[in-house]
């Protein structure tokens, strides 16, 4: 690796704890100082001030990370490790001036959400300040102490992240309002946010509901990513690095268990296994009682129910090359996403055929119409259990100037729900199942290093193969009463049973092969000017064999009533088979102003590959599947973005970030007027633009107080799309609305955090430490849950508050209380349309405050 003119900054402080009974002949202090990833850093300044006196005596840690500060005389000291670019922190000791061999090992995280941080953004390590891409980052211990165990809780730190997930299959991340389609997932396109966990590609986003396990950075990339990634990404990356394993002996422990029986366990083991072999073993559960009752079972619905475990080994043959192999596993057993009604939207349709109507003709009175009470009486279990794991080697191996990294994985995620698709207590849908299971193969070489002393390079290939597999079927089965709501009135009283227990099956095969190459050349032009040009080559094939049949139901010749099952739920059969190839490429341009002040530019293109229609097309008057719907054109991205990146005192930062993103063939989700499509379908709009801006900063105004803050405005639109589905109020009209001009579904046009944290230097139980207090707050506006904007389905803006505090003793040991969405703000993560189009509005409440206590232990061993 190289650290091109990189300067590191850190302070870490260690208590030093007397020792009776030696001779007065001067203390001795030594240790590692070590990175949070268990590698040696060399180079560090350990400093032991008196707090008398004043006076101070330093070392210097060697190739070794080792270090070693004699002859302390008796005295209060203070204890620092100094070395530039993370961020500092303070205990006090006391040493008795005797002659005491104390062992302690300095571990160098980086700062909170600061920008003196060390990233990975560019596939080489440097200052986050000096790359030229709009990077926010978090560290491993603001991920665990602010609770954001998994993307959901991320999205509460960085304001351009957006994630909404109705399950964990149809969950959606989004940077700046784009890169997943709004609504259910549709397995046939890839993400435009890249999920990346140390180098590995994760294509489903399912992955995003899991709970992150040991980490020790995550990175957020916003803007496309085409030119050092593996897999091409339009909208940005995720970056997640976990802890590896280090030859120092390590274990950590944190327990918390808070209100609604929350209980969440984590912990870590890490050691040497022999001379040049070190493991490391990680685990994570994750429990909570549900937020919604159902009044008919007395259950409580939508609980957590996680467990995720890793295991990993570290060979370091040599200096020059280091091999990490990893195993993990997680399991999912949730009952949930429950949605409760949140409304009623009057349509075009005849009284008649909407939802007033319709329950006072079926008898039916729902629980409550306020979404807040958290009641629903839903006759079909909620189940989103889940499987994802897999194996990985990465080999890095320094060659001359660069280093050449290697990743090879294998990936599967299983599927295996039960959902109530008419999210009522009446049969309309009795049966809603997707499984799937999913299997990928990812290989990446890359490398980075000089050319020579002003060109660098990054540049690699990425092979990438996926199969999906419907196993069992997709089924899907019709109640007793969704002859009430999918037919007119007359028809459904004179046909009695016509669509009870008439379903269907699906049977799908996927295959989705992909090859890339690329690469990105950095000209250090002068000491100050550089100019940064990338390409990506891009080949993807696919293929999908679709297959549906129906059973059930009044088992009939009469073509009138044939033609009314088939206009519920239809066979259909289809194979489709593409291929596409694409180039893509960025130039940048940064340029230094001074010390403090970094500024950039950068035009890039990027693309979304070509998507295939996984759960059904639309059909022509004749009942045929519309064949050329299969098929989903590619995206095509054009990107502006001008970025100032200030240092303008020490330990203060302020960033500014302006974008234009045009996309033409948006890929997005349309729910057919039809009644028989009721999953939707992908389509393309034929252009769709989002710009903005976007500020975050910090401020660590001493050591004892340190805020940060995060401002966005984005502004996405549909700047043509002449033939989507109307919005719900329109249904019942004509099938196709002109939406060219509305907003983009999911985009807040304000997003901001803002936090801080206060400590202090105290003693309790006799234990030197700190008592420390800590706030999250976030903020976003309203934003539009419907892909084609309505009225009745804006989502109110909201703002949450999280607290913490306690205090952490200097040998490890922390303890605190903590609250999240302390004021019980109540607000609805998203809202969607009942199938069926009744005008039945349901949707998620965001979870209510939750109180609880955190114990964490974190030990080196001073051997």
């Amino acid at each position: 690796m190289f650290r091109r003119g990189l300067t590191f900054a850190a302070v870490l402080f260690a208590a030093l704890t007397p020792a009776a009974g030696l001779a007065q002949t001067g203390g001795t202090v030594s240790g590692l100082v070590r990175d949070s990833l268990g590698g040696a850093i060399p180079g560090a300044t350990v400093r032991v001030i008196n707090e008398a006196t004043g006076a101070a005596q330093e070392a210097v840690s060697d190739a070794e990370g080792s270090y070693q500060v004699t002859d302390l005389a008796a005295g209060q000291y203070r204890v620092e490790a100094t070395l530039d670019g993370f961020e500092p922190a303070v205990a006090r000791g006391a040493v008795d001036g005797r002659q005491q061999a104390a062992k302690i090992d300095i571990t160098l995280t980086p700062a909170r959400l600061t920008e003196g941080v060390v990233v990975t953004a560019r596939r080489v390590e440097e200052a986050v300040q000096e790359v030229p891409i709009p990077v926010s980052v978090l560290s491993g211990e603001l991920v665990s102490s602010a609770g954001a165990f998994n993307v959901n809780r991320v999205k509460e730190l960085i304001p351009t992240v957006q994630f909404y997930s109705s399950n964990p299959r149809n969950s959606s991340v989004t940077i700046r309002g784009i890169g997943s389609p709004f609504g259910l997932t549709n397995d046939g396109i890839e993400p435009g946010v890249g999920m990346y966990i140390d180098g590995v590609f994760y294509a489903r986003p399912a992955s995003a509901t899991l709970d992150f396990l040991d980490v020790a950075q995550v990175e957020v990339l916003r803007g496309p990513q085409g030119t050092l990634f593996g897999k091409n990404t339009t909208a940005g990356a995720i970056n997640v690095t976990s802890k590896r394993p280090n030859f120092t002996p390590e274990s950590n422990l944190e327990l918390a268990y808070g209100s609604d029986s929350f209980m969440q366990a984590k912990a870590s083991l890490s050691g040497p296994l022999g001379d040049k072999v070190a493991g490391r073993l990680s685990f994570s559960g994750t429990g909570r009682e549900g937020f919604i009752l159902n009044t008919v079972t007395q259950n409580e619905t939508n609980t957590l129910n996680n467990l995720g475990f890793r295991g990993q080994m570290l060979i370091v043959p040599s200096k020059r090359v280091a091999v990490n192999v990893s195993v993990d596993h997680t399991r999912q057993r949730p009952e949930g996403y429950a949605q409760v009604i949140a409304g009623v939207a009057p349509t075009l349709r005849p009284a008649n055929r909407q939802w007033a109507q319709i329950i006072s003709d079926l008898n039916y009175t729902p629980p409550s119409y306020n979404a807040f009470d958290r009641l629903t009486d839903t006759d079909t279990s909620w189940q989103s259990n889940q499987d994802l794991g897999g194996a990985s080697v990465n080999v890095d191996w320094t060659v001359g100037p660069g280093r050449v990294t290697s990743t090879t994985a294998y990936r599967y995620w299983h599927w295996d729900p039960s959902n109530d698709r008419d999210f009522i207590g009446l049969p309309v849908t009795s049966i809603s199942a997707a499984p799937s299971k999913q299997h990928q193969w990812t290989q990446e070489v890359r490398y980075a290093g000089a050319l020579s002393p002003r060109v660098n390079l990054v540049t690699g290939i990425f092979a990438f193969n996926q199969a999906l597999d419907s196993n069992p079927s997709f089924r899907q089965e019709q109640g007793s009463a969704a002859a009430r709501f999918l037919l007119a009135p007359s028809a459904a009283a004179a046909t009695p049973g016509l669509l009870d227990g008439y379903g269907f099956d699906q049977f799908l095969t996927f295959r989705n092969t992909s090859a890339a190459a690329f690469g990105q050349i950095e000209w250090l032009v002068t000491d100050r000017l550089r100019v940064l040009p990338g390409l990506r080559f891009n080949y993807d094939q696919k293929n999908v064999d679709f297959n549906q049949t129906v059973y059930g139901g009044l088992q009939t010749t009469d073509p009138v009533l044939v033609a009314l099952k088939l206009s519920v739920l239809a066979p259909q059969a289809y194979r489709a088979d593409v291929d596409d190839t694409n180039t893509s490429g960025q130039v940048t341009v940064a340029y230094k102003l001074s010390d403090a002040v970094n500024t950039y530019g950068t035009y890039s293109t990027g693309f979304k590959s070509v998507g295939l229609n996984l759960n059904g097309v639309p059909t022509d008057a004749l009942g045929n599947p519309v064949l050329s719907a299969a098929t989903v054109k590619p995206e095509d991205v054009h990107h502006v973005e001008f970025g100032v990146k200030t240092e303008f005192h020490p330990g203060y930062t302020a960033n500014v970030t302006v974008f234009n993103t045009g996309i033409k063939d948006y890929q997005t989700q349309v729910v057919n007027a039809q009644v028989g499509v009721l999953r939707g379908y992908l389509a393309n709009a034929e252009k769709v633009r989002v710009r903005g801006a976007e500020f975050d900063g910090n401020a660590r105004v001493n050591r004892r107080l340190s805020f940060y803050g995060a401002l966005a405005y984005t502004d996405g639109i549909y700047v043509s799309f002449p033939d989507a589905p109307p919005p719900l109020e329109d249904t019942g009209g004509p099938q196709v609305k002109d939406i060219s001009g509305s907003v983009l579904p999911g985009i807040s046009k304000w997003a901001l955090t803002f936090g801080g944290e206060y400590k202090h230097p105290a003693t309790v139980f006799s234990q030197l430490g700190e008592l420390f207090g800590a706030v999250d707050t976030s903020y976003r506006s309203e934003f539009s849950s419907s892909p084609s904007a309505s009225r009745y389905m804006t989502v109110d803006g909201y703002g949450l508050i999280n607290l913490r505090a306690g205090f952490r003793w200097s040998d490890g040991w922390s303890v605190f209380l903590w609250s999240r969405n302390l004021l019980d703000k109540q607000y609805f993560e998203f809202l969607t349309a009942q199938p069926g189009n009744s005008g039945l509005i349901v949707g998620l409440p965001g979870d209510p405050r939750t109180i609880g206590l955190t114990v964490r232990m974190n030990l080196r061993s001073t051997k």
